[in-house]
């Protein structure tokens, strides 16, 4: 994968999204979003998993504000990286700069051999994307899987 013309598309795929989170604690949450990761091959070891990004949950706030979370786990268990995207119609406590609950959680699985290249890149364009108002506005309006991806795969210069 080349690092410099990186496009989240090359890791996001229907398949690594959910509309409909159905657990309302952090836990049962990232605990969804990893059974994708499962489903898709990214991650071998489901509960291994959980528990580094749990880890890294004690480290430091992974709730950025305006309902949204990057939770992030390096671990052994992940095979390939990628990312994981989660939107609920509920309110999920989760501590976050503004005090406030989360209602979109981007999980990132992060095999332990990226730590320092794939995975840079992958924080690099979600938080460029996320420092963007109006892309926030939208990521909360997504109706379809689609939409998600497309959302996502914007080039910032492009706007």
């Amino acid at each position: 994968m080349d690092i410099n013309n990186f496009n989240i598309s090359q890791v996001l795929t229907k398949n690594l999204v959910s509309l409909d989170i159905q657990s309302r604690s952090k836990t049962g949450a990232i605990e969804e979003l990893t059974d994708l990761l499962v489903a898709h091959g990214d991650v071998s070891d489901k509960q291994g998993f959980i528990d580094d990004v749990l880890l890294r949950e004690t480290e430091g706030m992974t709730g950025l504000g305006q309902g949204v979370a990057i939770p992030h786990g390096k671990s052994k268990a992940v095979k390939n990286t990628t990312l994981a995207i989660g939107i609920s119609k509920n309110d999920i406590a989760w501590e976050s700069l503004d005090n406030k609950p989360v209602n979109i959680i981007i999980l990132f699985a992060v095999k332990d051999t990226d730590a320092n290249t794939l995975h840079i890149k992958l924080l690099q364009k979600v938080a460029i994307l996320l420092a963007d108002e109006t892309f926030i506005e939208r990521l909360h309006k997504i109706k379809t899987k689609e939409e998600l991806i497309k959302l996502f795969e914007v080039k910032p210069e492009e706007e």
